[in-house]
């Protein structure tokens, strides 16, 4: 009997922890232009198209913000987020209440920020992939 290769699993959705959902999904909606698809106090489930992963916000009672440079208490997980003009995006980012984390030094390609509940995430270029 011949081998039929299994479908590999696919990231469907990436669960961020945080301690207020309703809060934090305005920051996401308008920087990945996503749509909300479920939206209830304990959990939010974002779409955002393109063939990409779904991003759910999930309450949790005992979040700890990561500390990027010490890393105590360890990010565990970050987003890439590819863009076309780090300067452009980070107007935006810091606009929807991000921030640029110290450290971060700018370097050609990437530039380290946290949302508003202190959850690393990069802004990407395609230079920086590499």
């Amino acid at each position: 009997m011949p081998h039929i290769p299994k479908p590999r699993p696919r990231i469907a959705v990436v669960v961020v922890d945080c301690p207020d959902p309703q809060a934090l999904a305005p920051f996401y909606e308008a920087l990945l232009g996503a749509s909300r698809t479920k939206d209830c106090a304990d959990h939010v489930h974002l779409a955002l198209g393109d063939g990409q992963p779904d991003l759910a916000l999930h309450r949790t009672d005992h979040f700890v913000r990561p500390d990027w440079l010490r890393g105590e208490p360890a990010q565990q997980v970050h987003l890439d987020l590819l863009v076309a003009d780090l300067d452009e995006t980070e107007r935006e980012v810091l606009a929807l209440g991000g921030r640029l984390l110290d450290g971060s030094d700018k370097p050609i390609g990437y530039r380290v920020y946290e949302d508003p509940v202190g959850h690393p995430f990069c802004l990407v270029t395609p230079e920086g992939l590499g």
